[in-house]
């Protein structure tokens, strides 16, 4: 199986991904679609816009590294993450994760440690613009204590979800 992963600047279509990925396939029994989308509110302003900003070749690597780390970790039968960057709007498609196996358990568990990744670990910097008093205010956002608590639970002394 082929995993797909793409950094793009344009808007994806997350049932056509979804489809590709199980076009012509019967032993595929579950499909797992997550989608980010930009919410307009952030810290008690309105959100203008967010800008999500990379290095091509180490995003790319550094996600395919962490697909990879899911399809041992689970039987999966496909995988696409599609991840944009540039400047997104409130309601704008951000993140495109993809997963499919035999059982939706293998299926949830996969989107949900790729998303947790993805939030914490990939190398994406992201700034916000806030309407403010005239203008708008660009502000750099750092990492937060509860989405890292999150991929935590992803770690070998975790457990169960430990990588095997």
């Amino acid at each position: 199986m082929a995993a797909t992963v793409r950094l793009q600047r344009e808007p994806f279509d997350a049932a056509s991904e979804a489809e590709k990925l199980r076009r012509g396939r019967s032993d595929i029994g579950a499909v797992v679609t997550f989608t980010g989308i930009c919410r307009g509110d952030e810290a008690d302003a309105p959100l203008v816009a967010m800008t999500l900003e990379h290095y091509p070749d180490m995003a790319d690597a550094e996600i395919a590294r962490h697909v990879a780390a899911a399809e041992r970790r689970w039987p999966l039968l496909g995988v696409a993450v599609i991840h944009r960057y540039g400047r997104i709007q409130p309601g704008e498609d951000i993140v495109l994760v993809v997963t499919a196996a035999a059982h939706r358990q293998d299926a949830f568990a996969a989107a949900e440690f790729l998303m947790d990744y993805l939030k914490t670990r990939a190398p994406f910097w992201k700034q916000i613009e806030l309407a403010g008093g005239g203008g708008t205010d660009k502000i750099w956002v750092e990492a937060k204590r509860s989405d890292d608590a999150l991929a935590d639970r992803w770690a070998p002394s975790s457990g169960r979800r430990a990588a095997e």
